[in-house]
């Protein structure tokens, strides 16, 4: 991405260094990392992500802190991550004042290392980026772009950018109302249906993400050659199916809450084929049309 000469948002925590220890509970560090690869970008509902990590284990904070130097790495991946959210708020801003949605209220962004305290329970970086609407929060360990790579092959700024924007999506759906509406029907279903509802707010994240990519680009020109295919390819590499598989060796449909590669990858490139909002309509489709 060229991202040369573009601000840094300033709604920006940074808690790196600062973090609450944690150590692992029954099922050890090996589960742990399972989990959080089944997780990836889960967003919206903090409480369900911890859910998932007990059930492998779990992580509890020990009530130590850690501080330590930055590599330039590590300070890099900040600013980039400040300019991408900082790209965000200018195109949600335009989109919400184009469509009659209201004042745009931006998120906050925090850095944080290992885990972290959160608006909706204790978060734990092993269990990837996530959205926190109690306190309209994202937060991003920066150590998960690196185990994108080493993990899972998922490489390359828009890639990383990607990350952010899904979360920023999941901040969308909370203030147009979505992300609520659908978290009051999950807590009247079973989990089977429970879990039917929850694809279709990943799928919408993921939509938002490629709509804020397309007018990004629009207003910076901020898209170089090969970006689209590595977001496309991340995107793959985060289906359902895809984590089951390279999890455990096999896919259980039903469990799935986020969608299958496929459905990741079309709803992204639908977002950053039209940059148009009015396409965002997975609520109103059947599962054999996501």
């Amino acid at each position: 991405m060229n991202l040369e000469g573009r601000r840094e948002s300033s709604n920006v925590e940074d808690r790196r260094g600062m973090s609450t220890g944690t150590k692992a509970g029954i099922g050890g560090i090996g589960g742990l990392i399972i989990a959080g690869l089944i997780t990836l970008l889960m967003g919206g509902n903090l409480g369900d992500v911890l859910q998932n990590a007990g059930a492998m284990g779990g992580m509890v904070g020990d009530g130590s802190t850690e501080q330590r130097e930055f590599t330039q790495e590590e300070q890099e991946l900040a600013a980039f991550s400040r300019k991408i959210l900082a790209g965000t708020e200018d195109v949600w801003t335009q989109i919400f004042q184009e469509n009659g949605w209201g004042e745009y209220k931006v998120p906050t962004m925090v850095l944080y290392t290992g885990s972290t305290s959160t608006g909706c329970g204790q978060g734990s970086a092993q269990m990837g980026p996530f959205y926190c609407s109690a306190d309209q929060c994202l937060y991003i360990d920066l150590s998960f772009f690196s185990n994108m790579r080493q993990q899972l092959g998922a490489d390359g700024d828009f890639a990383y950018a990607y990350v952010i924007a899904h979360e920023v999506g999941h901040h969308v759906e909370y203030l147009t109302g979505t992300l609520g509406k659908a978290h009051q029907q999950m807590q009247r279903m079973n989990d089977k249906d429970a879990n039917r509802v929850s694809v279709r707010l990943e799928l919408l994240a993921d939509f938002y993400a490629g709509v804020w990519a397309n007018r990004d680009n629009r207003m910076f020109n901020s898209l170089e050659q090969g970006d689209l295919e590595k977001a496309i390819d991340c995107a793959q590499k985060i289906g359902d199916d895809y984590l089951q598989k390279k999890a455990q060796g096999y896919d259980i449909p039903e469990s799935f809450t986020h969608g299958t590669s496929a459905q990741r990858m079309k709803w992204l490139k639908l977002g950053l084929q039209t940059g148009d909002v009015r396409y965002g309509n997975t609520f109103d489709k059947s599962d054999a049309e996501l």
